[in-house]
């Protein structure tokens, strides 16, 4: 499976984003996704997370209440829209296969990952 993840880009602190992240092939259909991000210098971070159905999600605490995750499965394609972006989220997201039905906040529970793209947030 590849994951091609999209939507990074440089917005201004309030400003918003919403990555996608594509699968090659439908096996991820069943499994939870996650998105994970990793800044200079820093260990990589859980972000967000939601199970096969899309019906439970996960969030850090630092995402809660701006960030949110989804997914359509007849795409193939999981989305994070990120709100009132701050600087200390500046980072490359990294979307995630589970390797179950659901998502999990750490980072050995994910098969594959993506390349990233990088979200730049000026002050």
């Amino acid at each position: 499976v590849q994951l091609q993840a999209s939507g990074g880009g440089l917005v201004q602190a309030g400003g918003s984003l919403k990555l996608s992240c594509v699968a090659s092939r439908r096996t991820n259909s069943n499994n939870g996704m996650g998105w994970f991000r990793q800044a200079p210098g820093k260990e990589r971070e859980f972000v967000a997370a939601v199970d096969w159905r899309g019906d439970s999600t996960i969030y850090a605490d630092s995402a809660k209440g701006r960030f949110t995750i989804s997914r359509d499965n007849a795409k193939s394609t999981v989305y994070l829209q990120m709100n009132n972006l701050k600087p200390d989220d500046m980072a490359l997201y990294y979307c995630a296969v589970a390797l179950g039905p659901t998502g999990s906040t750490n980072r050995d529970r994910y098969r594959y990952w993506g390349q990233g793209t990088l979200v730049t947030v000026s002050s």
